[in-house]
């Protein structure tokens, strides 16, 4: 793909308590993405994306690792997995949702390809409620809302939690089409039942006093739909609700062609206080 040529690419590594990163960034027209896979006790979570495989895979030949597991469905998150089965012979798991949907070529739009690359099939196993790896147990904990699929997992052992794309960051301005804040206003609070330290976060890396971090995040969502229903009650349109909350453009917006948008945030606060109204 042509396009691929002009994005500019960078890779990283580094250790922090005793979890291996890799932390893979693309950039193309004003628009920065990155995205972490990380290795600990022989566990690799997420596998990165395929445009940056020949990179990922110099990373996964130097770790010591005895199985996969994925957060979920998204192809900055499953890109090297196939690599990772058909080169390194490993398990892949994931959440049954998508496993089928992971069997099948890639679909989904153009502006990903060119900079994720275009993710080969594969075949993850079910995870089950927990698994284990060479020096603990770990929870597999639903976290709805991101995408239908997501999870997190919570290493027993350490307290670390490997968060996917739960957190990102701490104050949410654009989401894609498919996301819910409700649905991950309720899997922020059903994560933080749990006893965990540090954060690990595949956009934001290393997160110390992760749990701080998740609660602060939790507030301002709770605030902003809170906000969104106030305006709604008020007769304010939902266009003119993003005006006023979300004033600032951002440029993967237009780049996605509105894939990415504020707006996605208001009408799905709106969408599930609608339901319940109804109910």
């Amino acid at each position: 793909m042509l396009l691929e040529k002009v994005i500019k690419k960078r890779f990283e590594t580094e250790t922090v308590q005793n979890v291996h990163i890799a932390k893979a960034t693309a950039m193309f027209q004003g628009v920065q993405l990155s995205v972490r896979c990380f290795v600990v006790d022989g566990v690799l979570i997420d596998t990165g994306a395929k445009s940056l495989e020949k990179e990922f895979a110099a990373f996964f030949q130097q770790q010591d690792i005895d199985q996969v597991v994925i957060t979920h469905f998204h192809e900055d998150h499953t890109g090297c997995a196939a690599y990772l089965q058909r080169k390194m012979g490993l398990p892949v798991y994931m959440n049954e949702p998508m496993i089928d949907y992971c069997r099948q070529k890639a679909d989904y739009l153009l502006y990903r390809k060119i900079f994720w690359g275009k993710r080969d099939p594969f075949a993850a196993r079910p995870l089950g409620a927990t698994f284990s790896s060479r020096r603990a147990v770990w929870d597999v904990i639903p976290t709805p809302g991101h995408s239908i699929d997501h999870v997190v997992f919570l290493n027993r052992e350490t307290g670390q939690l490997f968060s996917g794309d739960l957190y990102c960051q701490e104050k949410t301005k654009v989401i894609l089409r498919d996301e819910n804040i409700p649905a991950i206003i309720a899997s922020l609070q059903h994560v933080l039942t749990y006893d965990f330290g540090d954060v690990f976060c595949a956009h934001s890396g290393h997160i110390p006093n992760g749990r701080a971090a998740l609660q602060r995040k939790l507030n301002y969502s709770l605030e902003l739909q809170g906000n969104i229903i106030d305006l709604y009650e008020k007769g304010t349109p939902p266009k003119q609700i993003q005006a006023m909350l979300f004033p600032k453009k951002y440029p993967i917006v237009f780049f996605s062609r509105r894939e990415w948008d504020s707006l996605h945030i208001v009408r799905s606060v709106i969408q599930e206080y609608e339901a319940k109204q109804a109910s």
